[in-house]
């Protein structure tokens, strides 16, 4: 099954979260609170999924915009924000796009002050993600930011199951079984994928599971695309 078609029947059957991590609401919330008006505020996620992240950003006032590989998640989160959130897209019909994060992002350079891959990134390979984060970084207005959590070498199910190319998975054990291909980032993969960009904050964030007896471990890093 393709990655694609294996996330339509994810979000076709699965109930998913509603609300965004508390990490990501910390790295909006002192960033872009205290802009006004925030409607100029232009936020971009890469693989929104059900559109959790974007319905609490709009929520907050801000222009939100995203790309989704699942035609069934990009509908999900375009009826819940129409719903709840009445006028979110002030006029613009094609700020939620489907489409593979993999292709050129269909935006221009220099459009958005902050992109936003929250566990999306970490299901393509290696390669893939490198330029996915530097589409990220070309789309990017000078001195724009991204925020990025993604699973950590060594986390639980890292290892297990089937290898699809360089530190990714099919995992056997663990939160990511029935995921599809989910790549492990090391400290030193981090370098290369996010070569464009100038990281600034490279945190870990970790709970345990099965009664303690596992760790799930994810990065969270803040980066920034240079001023002119």
């Amino acid at each position: 099954m393709s990655r694609a078609d294996l996330w339509e029947e994810i979000f076709s059957n699965r109930a998913w979260g509603r609300y965004p991590p508390e990490e990501l609401v910390r790295f909006c919330a002192q960033r872009f609170y205290a802009r006004q008006p925030r409607s100029d505020v232009r936020l971009l996620e890469i693989g929104f999924g059900t559109g959790a992240n974007l319905w609490y950003l709009a929520r907050e006032g801000f222009g939100v915009y995203g790309l989704e590989g699942s035609e069934v998640g990009a509908a999900q989160a375009r009826q819940r924000l129409d719903t709840e959130l009445v006028g979110w897209s002030r006029g613009e019909a094609d700020r939620l796009r489907v489409g593979d994060m993999c292709d050129p992002l269909p935006w221009p350079d220099n459009r958005f002050d902050a992109v936003i891959d929250n566990d999306a990134v970490t299901c393509v390979g290696h390669d893939c993600a490198c330029r996915v984060y530097a589409e990220m970084h070309r789309v990017s207005r000078p001195g724009g930011w991204l925020y990025v959590r993604t699973p950590a070498a060594g986390t639980w199910g890292d290892g297990m199951g089937e290898q699809h190319g360089h530190n990714a998975w099919r995992c056997s054990e663990g939160p990511f079984v029935g995921t599809g291909v989910v790549r492990f980032a090391s400290e030193t993969d981090l370098a290369t994928l996010l070569k464009p960009w100038n990281v600034l904050q490279i945190e870990q964030v970790s709970r345990t599971l099965e009664n303690r007896k596992k760790v799930h471990t994810e990065w969270v890093i803040i980066a920034q695309k240079a001023p002119v």
